[in-house]
């Protein structure tokens, strides 16, 4: 760590004499305007047990492990007239509902009228040890003695990240940014294939019938740099494509493994530096490694691994650190596209159509014998509601509306998704952006479930069956599509 410290402060010291050389020499290219950039991160916690979101049954959290944490980022370029805007804040939730970042906006219109509220996104890490908000309750757990109901988070959440984000805004000041790219084994593909040609989430790899892990994996670490005016970095964005789920089954409130990330880097940096966690395309991934779950071998969901988990994504950065503090822009070219796009909805089968009224029927009949219905069957009625609705109106209304936020800074690309969007089209949007470096980032503003690839609809399973997701395939890639065109826009 001494040996860390040391030379980073020797790379700082031999930056600083490089820029006091360059002050007039025009060191940095004159791109844009310069940039302003404002931090902001709070608690999101809840002070009494909450409903916890991301398996079939019902958790209600025991206690609090580590805080989960909103960080919001506020940057803005331009002349008066002309100007550049955009609020980015990540969250450590499973998903983030489309209803809350309306009332966060809604919220921020009020507070910040030189801000366009419509730059302002969401983004979920995708724990599965938070709470979630939605507008009737994930579980049906609305209202329980001692316990917050999603509803009531929903509205905590709201307030919490609105003053999060005018506290970036109001903090903004003219700095730089720069960006980098590390390496680190986070994420491994969870869709186990057989020979048979059918898949399973999660299925057992030392079954004879075992043919290989359906899709790729990616330990790429995307990163874009915050600085200040006297070049001390402010904070990091970490863009990596995995869900943040060591700990996915446990019974207590945890950032999962962004806990560690961030205590991490604050003990190898500065205590007050902010990490904007974003989870990239990844859909079919997660952080156990289906190939080595045997005894005699680190568990993969445990607290001990999101401690291994911080320590390589640290050392991403610090990979990266060298060559950013030496490339800071002051002027980057800094722009924000919003687009609404129009994709097909997934298709219900007749087959599947009347599966799901049987089903429902049945729960039905149990709730009007007045018989307790567990959490998984709640869900699982939920699902089948939305299959049959889908069914009937899919015909009227055979398109679903994504907001897409692409945004250009320097020569890194930033484009979100609602989906939990499986990594191939994640490459395929990187390998044909014009921007060096693209980050993208699922689970934003919205919940429209999984979005598969074609050959994970032909294996089937959880994650690539009609009713785990809104849009498939066809929709898949015209997302890439205009995702690509958004971007390289960008670039003319």
């Amino acid at each position: 760590m001494k040996i860390q410290n040391a030379l980073r402060n020797s790379v700082l010291s031999v930056t600083a004499l490089l820029l006091a050389f360059c002050a007039g020499t025009s060191c940095y290219a004159q791109e844009g305007h310069a940039i302003s950039v404002g931090w902001a991160s709070g608690s999101i916690t809840p002070d009494i047990p909450v409903p916890l979101r991301g398996q079939m049954h019902i958790r209600i959290s025991t206690h609090v492990r580590d805080p989960l944490t909103a960080t919001a980022l506020a940057m803005e370029s331009g002349n008066d007239g002309a100007t550049v805007q955009a609020i980015m804040i990540s969250c450590d939730q499973a998903t983030v509902s489309k209803t809350t970042q309306v009332k966060v906006r809604e919220l921020v219109r009020g507070r910040i009228p030189d801000f366009d509220a419509g730059k302002l996104f969401l983004n979920a890490t995708h724990t599965h040890t938070a709470p979630n908000p939605t507008p009737s309750g994930f579980y049906g757990v609305v209202q329980q003695d001692g316990v917050m109901s999603e509803v009531a988070y929903g509205d905590f959440l709201s307030e919490r990240l609105a003053d999060i984000a005018v506290k970036a805004w109001n903090n903004r000041k003219v700095g730089g940014i720069s960006w980098g790219l590390g390496h680190a084994v986070v994420g491994h593909n969870r869709r186990v294939e057989y020979l048979d040609g059918h898949t399973v989430m999660y299925g057992k790899t030392d079954n004879p019938q075992f043919r290989g892990l359906e899709g790729p994996d990616d330990t790429s670490v995307n990163l874009l740099f915050c600085w200040d005016a006297q070049q001390q970095l402010t904070g990091v964005v970490v863009n990596i494509a995995c869900p943040s789920q060591v700990v996915a089954n446990k019974k207590y409130i945890s950032a999962d493994y962004w806990s560690e990330v961030r205590k991490e880097l604050r003990a190898r940096y500065t205590g007050d530096l902010f990490v904007l966690p974003q989870c990239a395309a990844s859909g079919d991934l997660s952080p156990r490694d289906m190939l080595r779950i045997k005894d005699g071998l680190p568990s993969t969901n445990s607290e001990a691994w999101m401690e291994v988990l911080g320590q390589r994504i640290a050392d991403a950065v610090d990979s990266a650190y060298p060559k950013a503090v030496n490339n800071i822009r002051t002027n980057p070219v800094f722009r924000h596209t919003v687009r609404d796009l129009q994709l097909p909805v997934r298709r219900v089968s007749m087959e599947a159509y009347e599966e799901a009224v049987l089903d429902h029927e049945q729960i039905q009949s149990l709730k009007a014998a007045g018989q307790t219905i567990p959490g998984n069957v709640v869900r699982m009625e939920i699902a089948r509601r939305d299959i049959i609705e889908r069914y009937e109106t899919q015909n009227r209304n055979p398109l679903h509306n994504v907001e897409l936020h692409v945004l250009r800074i320097g020569d890194v690309a930033i484009a979100t998704n609602p989906f939990e969007l499986f990594i191939e089209y994640g490459m395929r949007m990187a390998a044909r952006s014009k921007a060096l470096q693209t980050f993208t980032v699922q689970l934003s503003g919205d919940e429209a479930g999984y979005l598969p690839t074609a050959r994970a609809v032909r294996g089937g399973g959880y994650s690539a069956r009609v009713y785990s997701g809104i849009v498939g395939p066809i929709g898949g890639q015209q997302l890439v599509e205009e995702t690509v065109r958004t971007i390289n826009d960008l670039w003319k």
